[in-house]
């Protein structure tokens, strides 16, 4: 039964939600403290109760504790004339369902009583993975032939290749691999070839001696001593330099490798699984990857697809991480809406299974409440889905929101990131002619153009506009600064040192990466593609620049 029960100590409060919800064709109980609330609770509970929060004895928040200490799925909305911080997050934190400032509009009281009620429903909980074991799911055909092969190499020592998008799980499915092996007692080891400097990969993998090179002050054991008898993960293999691909051919074809600095042959006895997102065929055609190398890891070859390739999974996963995420954090797990569902199935992924999972505990963190509805969806699956209206939903990583009002629209507000540099004292900027300023303090676009835009402009146009503006900017940015110089000269002829050209550089690179990183939500990979440079650079400059946190 559609049962609401309002506990508040003003009478007029109580006979206006009163004679509004049983309009409505609610059942309503209305208590005038919390103590005669908490006794009825002998009897049975309602589906949603409404509370203000300062009554006399006990309060909203004492009765919203005793409450969730009974019926923890029930919601709870708190009423309240005095809209403060401390109060919104001291209802937050105890487990509210909504947050009402008085006075309020009555029709959307009722329309958020009336979602309370609906979310008040317990949905079917998803068939959890055991303990212990992977999280691979996938009702898809094209999953359903990966576990196939997973099966038929169940009792196979065989060198795997795995290949597909990055985000689509390919360590899992490694690991998996490994799960169902002769090997599984054994060590699991994976090494990230495109994580690890150039210098130091050598060493990683087979170790090295005391004394090797500089710093080398005792002996290491490298990733094939540490997975013997087990398997070794090769991640990313695609970028492996070259003379370490031939170093690892050697070992895959004799099995016997050297210590960095040693002269000692050692045996190995392990189980190699390469991934990569790259396509070795043409790599190897480029002369970047050694083909006599493909042709060993290339036993047997495992192709993971797209999400947008088995967007059938997508509800499956989505609930899956959406339930995960609320264990990790300690709370009741979002649902979303068929709507919702038909707008994740709609999209491209082009992070795939990794990009859902972020989204979804964004969502556990970000979604004002426990039905997830395509307006609280992020602006680029909205956009994808034909709602790509600006401030129609809640605001993807990196944006800010003001949820004060839960009844009325959701409007996005742009993080401030720190400037790149402060002029010296007593610089007046150059007018920018009227154009908004970007993040980094020259003129352009205040936020960066994604797919679905609503604007039928010319983005090549725009943005060679934009790069002329910007060109002749810094051009004068310049010119203010090197006058700086000179005016701050204790002698118009002293010679000046400066460090504004590598100051400058810096900058420039540092907002370049870190707006590429924002706009990739943190995805090094897919930033380094989108820049047009290397893997190794952006993760070499990110670390020059210090800019680890931007990459989260």
């Amino acid at each position: 039964m559609n049962s609401v029960w309002i506990v508040d100590d003003d009478q007029s409060i109580r006979w206006v939600l009163e004679r509004a919800l049983t309009r409505e064709g609610f059942d309503v109980r209305v208590f005038s403290t919390a103590r005669e609330c908490l006794r009825a609770f002998e009897d049975g509970a309602p589906r949603v109760l409404v509370s203000d929060i300062r009554m006399p004895g006990e309060n909203g928040i004492e009765l919203l504790q005793k409450v969730k200490e009974r019926r923890p799925a029930l919601p709870v909305i708190i009423m309240t004339a005095f809209s403060d911080l401390e109060s919104a997050v001291s209802a937050f934190q105890g487990g509210a369902f909504e947050y009402l400032p008085k006075p309020f509009d009555l029709p959307k009281a009722i329309d958020l009583i009336r979602r309370a009620v609906q979310e008040s429903v317990p949905e079917e909980v998803v068939d959890e993975v055991a303990a212990g074991e992977l999280e691979i799911l996938g009702k898809a055909p094209a999953m359903q032939e990966v576990f196939r092969a997973i099966g038929r190499l169940s009792n196979s020592h065989v060198t795997v290749l795995i290949t597909g998008e990055s985000g689509t799980g390919k360590e899992l499915v490694a690991r998996a691999l490994h799960d169902h092996s002769p090997r599984k007692g054994q060590a699991f080891v994976a090494l990230n070839t495109a994580a690890i400097p150039r210098d130091l990969l050598e060493s990683e993998l087979f170790g090295h001696e005391r004394g090797a090179f500089t710093g080398a002050q005792q002996t290491r054991r490298g990733r094939f001593e540490q997975a013997e008898g087990g398997t070794l993960f090769l991640d990313e293999i695609g970028d492996m330099p070259p003379d370490l691909q031939t170093r690892l051919l050697r070992v895959l074809a004799d099995g016997n490798f050297y210590r960095v600095g040693g002269h000692q042959p050692l045996r190995a006895n392990v189980r190699v699984i390469a991934a990569t997102h790259q396509n070795l065929e043409d790599r190897v055609r480029k002369g970047l990857f050694r083909e006599d190398l493909f042709h060993r890891l290339n036993v047997i070859r495992l192709r993971l697809p797209a999400l947008r390739e088995r967007s059938d999974d997508v509800p499956l996963l989505a609930r899956h991480f959406l339930q995960r995420s609320a264990r990790e954090l300690g709370v009741e797990p979002k649902r979303l809406t068929e709507e919702a569902h038909a707008a994740l199935g709609r999209f491209s992924w082009p992070g795939n299974v990794r990009q859902l999972e972020n989204i979804c505990h964004w969502l556990s963190v970000m979604a004002p409440s426990q039905t997830v509805g395509v307006k609280d969806l992020p602006p680029e699956v909205r956009a994808e889905a034909g709602d790509g209206r600006p401030g129609a939903g809640l605001e993807s990583p990196g944006m800010v929101a003001d949820h004060g009002d839960p009844t009325r629209g959701h409007e996005a507000m742009p993080v401030v990131y720190p400037q790149p540099f402060q002029p010296p004292p007593g610089h007046v900027p150059p007018s920018h002619g009227g154009q908004p300023l970007a993040a980094n303090g020259f003129p352009g676009q205040t936020a960066l153009a994604g797919h679905g835009s609503a604007h039928g402009v010319s983005m090549a146009a725009a943005d060679a506009a934009s790069a002329a503006r910007w060109a002749a900017l810094l051009e004068r940015e310049v010119s203010a600064l090197l006058a700086a110089q000179v005016d701050r000269s204790p002698q118009p002829d002293a010679e000046v040192h400066s460090d504004l050209m590598d100051r400058l550089t810096r900058e420039f690179e540092s907002a370049v990466i870190r707006t590429a990183l924002r706009h990739t939500r943190g995805r090094r990979i897919d930033a380094a593609q989108r820049l047009g440079i290397g893997r190794n650079t952006i993760t070499r400059k990110i670390q020059e620049l210090h800019l680890e946190d931007d990459g989260r």
